[in-house]
């Protein structure tokens, strides 16, 4: 008699038991979410016709009137974009040599440092924007200023971890043979974490040239704003001929910082 084969779980029964409790808690939040906030899933299913109404009559095809004002915000939403993250950078690769321990090890300035970049880091430039409409007005310096302020903290806390991950051996050398606070960031922590530096600074300005048309949209100036200007006097057409062109030139600063990654970092 042959002994009965064994069945091997391919998923650890403990761990299959912990992902079937987390998946009934998510069913049951979506459940009591859905009912308290009256949200049905399915009403986008039963009122299609009002959206193909809207797409095919109102939205499509798109409208290229103000192609030229549509070219113009598109270019200022992008020198939006890569100006706040040039200016967010330096200042960030300064900053963050003072709260990496390794290199400035005096603990009060260290967490001082951290804790300015990710205060300014976990707040969206979305918020940083609205405040700044409230106080100084609608318009360009205002979205370059909020896109800044976010950049600043998101870099900041960035750079500093860089420096932490690649610093530490090459200090250790530096410190033996008596070097410098300064000999020690250039001499050995810039040219050891440039590579992480520039992928860090090309994925904020893809995250910016994304932020700066939401940015826009509450008075931060580009694209934005004049998104929302067409948005309010119900073109929707020509708002589509916008939407098409923010995506095309989304994908082409995503497809460009990938190509400088590919050439410079590999």
């Amino acid at each position: 008699m042959h002994k009965a084969r064994e069945k091997i779980s391919l998923i650890d029964t403990k761990r299959n038991k912990y992902y079937n409790i987390a998946l009934i808690i998510i069913i049951i939040i979506f459940v009591v979410s859905t009912f308290f906030t009256q949200y049905n899933p399915f009403e986008i299913f039963f009122n299609y016709s009002n959206l193909t109404d809207f797409i095919t009559k109102d939205f499509l095809p798109p409208n290229t009137t103000g192609i030229n004002e549509i070219g113009l915000a598109l270019l200022q939403t992008f020198e939006m974009a890569v100006a706040s993250t040039f200016f967010a950078a330096i200042f960030a690769l300064i900053l963050s040599f003072f709260g990496s321990n390794i290199i400035f090890n005096v603990p009060l300035v260290n967490k001082i440092v951290r804790l300015i970049g990710s205060f300014m880091r976990n707040i969206p430039s979305l918020i940083w924007a609205l405040i700044l409409v409230m106080a100084f007005g609608i318009g360009i310096s205002v979205g370059l200023l909020a896109l800044f302020i976010a950049s600043f903290g998101f870099l900041l806390r960035a750079y500093i971890e860089t420096i932490d991950e690649v610093g530490g051996e090459v200090l250790e050398a530096l410190d033996s043979v008596g070097a410098s606070f300064f000999q020690k960031i250039i001499q050995g922590v810039i040219p050891m974490a440039m590579p992480g530096y520039l992928s860090w600074f090309l994925y904020s300005i893809e995250v910016n040239v994304r932020d700066s048309t939401i940015v826009g949209l509450v008075g931060g100036g580009g694209i934005g704003l004049l998104l929302m200007g067409y948005i309010k006097s119900f073109k929707y057409n020509v708002s589509a001929t916008v939407i098409f062109a923010i995506a095309a030139v989304v994908i082409l600063v995503n497809v460009l910082t990938e190509q400088v990654r590919k050439k410079v970092l590999l």
